[in-house]
């Protein structure tokens, strides 16, 4: 199988994954070019990762011909990179929700199905390893019927894009309660790396519940999470018959039969193994819950989730199934601006069906 071959619009910090996966993958992903309107930077760009850059889309996709664009730009600008990119027929995986608010959501939706735009979103998180797994886990029915999840492991539209999975929720609506607490913590590392020097700042902890009529999501989230070395992501997923609490796993073969288990991971390069340094798979016992697609590239989970967002968009752009659309995008993120509204307002906000569910 040829490698697939992308453009990107916009050249970030986000930017990086794509072209790391691409470095790491050169059998599986190209990428064709990328468009930054500076010539500066994009000839700093054209240095660093010996990639060719354009300054407009236009030159990018007659040069280029990519199977699909990565939009990758602040989203008060990726919309009308996405329009003009439906237009033109081409599929687009944009980096995220692409929209402010929702009315600026449903104009975009409703735009992009007028033209028919074929449109991903690169949500990654249920593709991370040990969410990928436990997702597994939930359906092979071990659990039975899933009834509660609750998230703490990534931010607004992220952490519901989670919880959505975990429960089986489409676009129900949610009666949405949310509060915040503030609290003290010595600073932790972020995207550029550990602290100069030791110092107290303020982590801003987010708490919501989401009451899906007979289906219930927590969410609970600090942005300290992400890089921090004392703050861990969890997570506890519940049904009938058994729940997940971060990598253990109970369950009843009947109901005097508990298993308790682990989630283990498959890693190659510990101890005297040298057949590289990648994760191979993961485990809860006899069953492979996650294969690494993207073995034996020596990759981290976060990359691994790009790299199989990247992969499906390959799949959908030569005629497959949606992986993550555009509705779904726009229903966590609308599900996101909800749960603000009840933060601002300290009373409960009920969702409304919008266009995108209908």
């Amino acid at each position: 199988m040829s490698a697939v071959r992308f453009g990107i619009v916009g050249g970030g910090w986000r930017t990086e994954f794509f072209m790391r996966i691409a470095e790491a993958l050169p059998g599986r992903f190209r990428v064709a070019g990328v468009v930054i309107r500076d010539a500066g930077k994009g000839e700093a760009f054209e240095r660093e990762w010996g990639v060719p850059t354009y300054r407009t889309l236009d030159a990018l996709l007659s040069g280029t011909s990519p199977a699909f664009v990565v939009v990758s730009v602040p989203r008060k600008v990726a919309p009308s990179i996405m329009l003009e990119l439906a237009d033109r027929g081409v599929p687009t995986l944009c980096e995220t929700p692409p929209a402010e608010t929702l009315e600026e959501l449903v104009s975009l939706y409703r735009q992009a199905a007028d033209r028919k735009g074929r449109i991903q979103v690169a949500e990654q998180y249920a593709f991370q390893p040990n969410h990928a797994a436990r997702l597994e886990i939930v359906r092979s029915g071990r659990l039975g019927q899933v009834t509660q999840a609750q998230v703490s492991a990534a931010h607004d539209y992220h952490g519901i894009s989670l919880m959505r999975r975990y429960l089986g929720i489409g676009f129900e609506n949610a009666t949405i309660r949310a509060s915040a607490f503030a609290s003290p913590i010595v600073e932790g590392p972020g995207r550029s790396g550990p602290p100069a020097e030791q110092r107290i700042v303020t982590s801003n902890q987010v708490m919501a519940s989401f009451d899906f009529d007979g289906k219930y999501g927590s969410y609970d989230f600090t942005g300290d999470q992400y890089f921090s070395w004392i703050r861990s992501p969890r997570l506890l997923v519940r049904g009938d018959s058994g729940e997940i609490n971060n990598f253990d796993v109970r369950y009843l073969v009947d109901h005097l039969t508990p298993v308790h288990l682990q989630l283990t991971r498959q890693q190659a390069g510990l101890d005297g193994n040298l057949e590289g340094y990648y994760l191979k798979s993961l485990h809860c016992g006899e069953l492979v819950a996650y294969r690494n697609e993207s073995a034996p590239a020596r990759l981290t989970d976060d990359e691994i989730a790009v790299a199989t967002c990247l992969a499906r968009m390959g799949e959908y752009a030569a005629g497959g199934s949606d992986f993550y659309g555009l509705a779904e995008a726009c229903q966590d993120h609308y599900l996101a601006l909800a749960m603000q509204r009840s933060l601002e307002t300290g009373e409960a906000v009920t969702t409304e069906t919008q266009c995108w569910a209908e």
